[in-house]
């Protein structure tokens, strides 16, 4: 920590208020009444910025008249490359005073080289359609590639747009109906689509999320994250739902978070922090790596989980490794969302951890049941239970012909609720082929209910069917990664490929050995574990650490890997090139 700066304190010393505003600008307004606020660390952990919302108000509406000096006009959108600092910050909450719409973009963390990034990038711009597009220094020297031949009134970094004449007249009054931001969803690449949030969807979820899904209280809540600020986990649930119920943020940078992921739980034992989310990697990076120094993690009173399949043994591992130092696995809250929702649609219950269902997977796979079974000498699958659906919200699974399914039986995972999307802007046939004319959103998910809570088996395109058989890619992928200790989550990825004799199922592993014979007895281990617990035959090809595909939030895409693997674009190890 700098010796002449002061983080923001916990206390906002104001009444507390949930979400209950009309526009995220309004939100501020109030919470700029008070002592709370964002501090912004690096990746060590050193306070680089105390940024109080009283403070970040004042920034806000002096850069949304310097936004609009540069002749952007209202309803603009403004493409922000989402660094976790302060000018984040001042930019996202000026387009809200100004009547723009940001756009953030993610950094180029989990793309394929530069020029693989500045593609998408560029893919994103023009899909919002966006007239302002803000570059950080982090990667200010590729800044002319990122805007050349883009018909802009702005394009460049945060300190030349602060630079930028203020603008001599009032701001617009903004209206609960008018778009907030847009949301590309972390899969967004080759045809990228933005979700379209207007200011009364993102309230709507920002007030559920605090008053029904966190239970945030009166005083002593204080957020920690190291989640990206273009991933709807990071930007609704840790950056802008925190604001509207006065709650001060410790933000970390998520390009370091790899590297040095206890610093994360070093924020939460230095600074008292009680919510806290990660996808479940980021709790399987903290349990593998050795503990230097003290913690002290009693205070952690929302471990949450979400943004992808929750693996609960990672969760176990974690809560086992963290026990001695205070951690409760009582604070694990398992939960669910997307983008098109704003963010979340269900939490489970406070206080009562990782709840679990264990079913027979031949049944799921055959007949689409999950039937509960202990039985060891059956293949099984251990599922999570994600809660019910948020107040105001509903959940329905459904079959192929739109019926109401019973518990227990998997199915077409829809929506309705205050929080959903407009829509993907600008394109109104891929709007309407997931949101229909009663407000009900097909979320592309599959899974069942359970005493009422939701539980999902995974993405509908990615099922694998063999011989009547609906195979997920993911329970291949937790088998070998749970199984094979060599083996970590995202080192896996499974799918299928079409071939004129039918589908072949295809799993790339990422293999660390060096040498053949480690090399041949991974691959005979994992065909011979998927032909075991599984009844399958699967083409195993070794790769290289570190190429599988991820999207821009952690998570492993298997689309991209297909892709990539048809392309000839891995380098396959010396004992698979047969394959």
């Amino acid at each position: 920590m700098t010796p002449d700066l002061t983080p923001v304190p916990t206390a906002s010393n104001q009444k507390r208020r949930h979400g209950d505003f009309p526009t995220f600008a309004a939100a501020l307004d109030y919470a700029a009444e008070g002592t709370a606020g964002f501090n912004i660390y690096n990746g060590r952990g050193q306070l680089l910025e105390a940024l109080p919302y009283r403070t970040l108000r004042v920034q806000a509406i002096e850069t949304a008249q310097r936004l609009l000096g540069t002749g952007l006009e209202r309803g603009d959108r403004v493409a922000i490359v989402a660094e976790s600092d302060g000018d984040f910050a001042r930019i996202f909450f000026g387009c809200q005073y100004a009547g723009l719409v940001p756009a953030p973009l993610p950094l180029p963390i989990a793309f394929g080289g530069r020029d693989a990034y500045i593609g998408t990038l560029r893919g994103m711009i023009s899909a919002s359609g966006a007239r302002a597009v803000v570059v950080p220094d982090l990667i200010n020297s590729w800044t002319q590639d990122i805007v050349d031949g883009l018909d802009l009134a702005f394009g460049g970094s945060p300190a030349s747009l602060l630079a930028c004449p203020l603008l001599d007249r009032a701001l617009p009054q903004i209206d609960e109906n008018d778009l907030s931001y847009l949301q590309f969803s972390s899969g967004s690449t080759r045809f990228p689509m933005g979700v379209a949030v207007t200011q009364k969807a993102g309230m709507a979820n920002a007030r559920s999320i605090a008053r029904d899904g966190l239970q945030v209280t009166e005083t002593g809540d204080r957020c920690v994250s190291w989640l990206p600020l273009y991933h709807d986990m990071g930007l609704v649930g840790f950056f802008l739902t925190p604001m509207t119920c006065q709650l001060t943020v410790d933000l970390l940078p998520t390009r370091e978070f790899a590297r040095r992921p206890h610093v994360w739980l070093d924020l939460i034992s230095r600074n008292r922090g009680t919510i806290a989310y990660s996808p479940s990697f980021g709790y399987e990076l903290c349990a593998r790596r050795p503990v230097t120094g003290t913690l002290d993690l009693s205070c952690w009173r929302i471990a949450g989980i979400g943004g992808d399949m929750i693996r609960h043994h990672i969760l176990e591992t974690f809560a086992e490794r963290f026990g001695a130092f205070g951690f409760d696995a009582r604070a694990f809250v398992a939960s669910y969302g997307m983008a098109e929702a704003t963010l979340a649609i269900s939490f489970a219950p406070l206080d009562t951890g990782i709840v679990t269902d264990t079913i027979d997977l031949r049944h799921l796979e055959t007949d689409g049941i999950a039937r509960p079974s202990d039985d060891p000498s059956h293949a099984l699958r251990t599922f999570v239970l994600c809660g019910a659906a948020l107040p105001e919200h509903e959940i329905q699974v459904r079959s192929p012909d739109g019926a109401l399914l019973p518990d227990r039986h998997v199915g077409m995972v829809y929506v309705r609720g205050p929080s959903l999307m407009r829509g993907y802007f600008g394109r109104p046939a891929e709007t309407e082929e997931v949101l229909d004319n009663e407000g009900w959103l097909n979320t592309g998910d599959l899974g069942y209910v359970l005493d009422g809570q939701i539980v999902i088996t995974g993405r509908a395109k990615d099922l694998i069917i063999i011989n009547g058989r609906n195979i997920w890619p993911q329970d291949l992928e937790w088998s070998a990664e749970h199984e094979i200790s060599t083996l970590r989550s995202r080192d896996v990825a499974v799918f299928a490929v079409e071939e004129e004799a039918g589908e072949r199922v295809v799993a790339l592993i990422q293999c660390r050995a060096s040498n053949d014979e480690d090399r041949s007895r991974l691959k005979e281990e994992t065909i011979g574990l998927f032909r075991r617990q599984h009844g399958i035959e699967v083409d195993v090809i070794l790769v290289p650490p570190h190429t599988l595909p991820q999207t821009s939030s952690g998570k492993l895409t298997r689309a991209k890997a297909k892709a990539m693997l048809l392309a000839g674009q891995f380098e396959i190890a010396s004992s698979d090139t047969a394959a």
